[in-house]
């Protein structure tokens, strides 16, 4: 769950909520979303938001920019309620569609930067860390550490990942987002739900699709007399599929409190507490939030980037030992 605003007031009751209800516009869950990517994607992925309202030549202007750790470029579509998405003279998933078809006619990473990057960065940016730098210099500098670090290669654009993001769907939208993940276009879709806890806002995010069972989406061509349209509510939840955590590591005893924890290609190191935790500089943090803060990016691949100085490993590669080895046992 993620905190939308903080009272000094909490109950124990939660209800849920709209967008609308508690006075969010769509523009405040564009800028939570910016600030906080990790929020969609989890602690698997890593990204660097680059663009923010992105203007093509048709007057169109896309919510969010990304580009992820394989080098492409990701786009990403907000919509605060149902109702906004259902007043749209175009359907939500088809502007996201011409969004990404734009953005696949970048060739070079100069070009990037120039047109998306810089502008971002002279907005939105630490300026702190530009110096004497003009923001397309330091625009390359970010992207071409970030490509590097995630050992993209050389590889760059060569497709496009299209992210969409909703309190609800309707089922059109469903419907046309599950064929075409199923049919290899690389979209995502994802739930935004607001809850009131008290007075303080909290929101949980749950990845609809790609999803193991694409047919709860498909709409069939021809309902039943009398049969209600489903909803994206009546549908059983499908929770996203998540690969163990810190937690389960330390259950393991695959790591333990009082280890170190280097960050890849840095210098830098954490100590691991037992409460899954690090302590960093004299201060207690998430390995999250102590990799991003070291690299800089908008979202890290958490178990890639903390490497285990005891073993050597990163913590990905412990987990999928651990992982590996319980499968073999349970195939015995």
């Amino acid at each position: 769950m993620h905190r939308i605003n903080q009272t000094e007031k909490s109950v124990d009751k939660i209800e849920e909520t709209t967008f609308a209800a508690i006075g969010m516009k769509e523009n405040d869950l564009e800028e939570m979303i910016r600030s906080d990517i990790q929020m969609l994607e989890g602690e698997e992925v890593s990204l660097l938001v680059i663009g923010k309202q992105v203007r093509n030549e048709r007057k169109g202007r896309s919510d969010l920019t990304a580009i992820d750790a394989n080098g492409n470029i990701v786009l990403i579509e907000i919509k605060r309620d149902r109702q906004d998405i259902e007043q749209r003279n175009e359907p939500f998933e088809f502007q996201a569609i011409r969004y990404a078809a734009s953005y696949a006619t970048i060739k070079t990473k100069d070009e990037l930067v120039q047109t998306v990057y810089a502008p971002y960065l002279e907005k939105y940016g630490d300026h702190a860390q530009k110096g004497e730098l003009t923001y397309a210099e330091w625009g390359h500098r970010i992207l071409d550490d970030f490509l590097a670090k995630n050992e993209a290669g050389v590889r760059f654009n060569e497709k496009q990942r299209i992210i969409l993001a909703a309190s609800d769907y309707d089922d059109l939208t469903l419907s046309s987002v599950a064929w075409l993940s199923q049919n290899g276009v690389d979209l995502s879709c994802y739930t935004l739900t607001p809850y009131l806890i008290g007075e303080e806002a909290y929101m949980h995010v749950d990845k609809l699709i790609p999803s193991i069972e694409y047919d709860d989406y498909y709409i069939n061509l021809d309902r039943p007399a009398g049969t209600a349209p489903r909803t994206a509510r009546d549908k059983p939840a499908l929770k996203r599929r998540s690969l163990p955590k810190i937690d389960k590591l330390l259950a393991w005893g695959a790591v333990k409190a009082g280890d170190v924890i280097e960050a890849k290609d840095k210098p830098d190191k954490a100590v691991l507490l037992e409460n899954g935790n690090v302590e960093a500089g004299g201060e207690e943090m998430s390995l999250q939030v102590w990799l991003k803060n070291l690299y800089g990016w908008s979202s890290i691949q958490t178990y890639v980037f903390a490497i285990h100085q005891a073993s050597g490993k990163s913590l990905s590669a412990i987990r999928r030992d651990y992982m590996e080895r319980d499968l073999d046992l349970g195939s015995e």
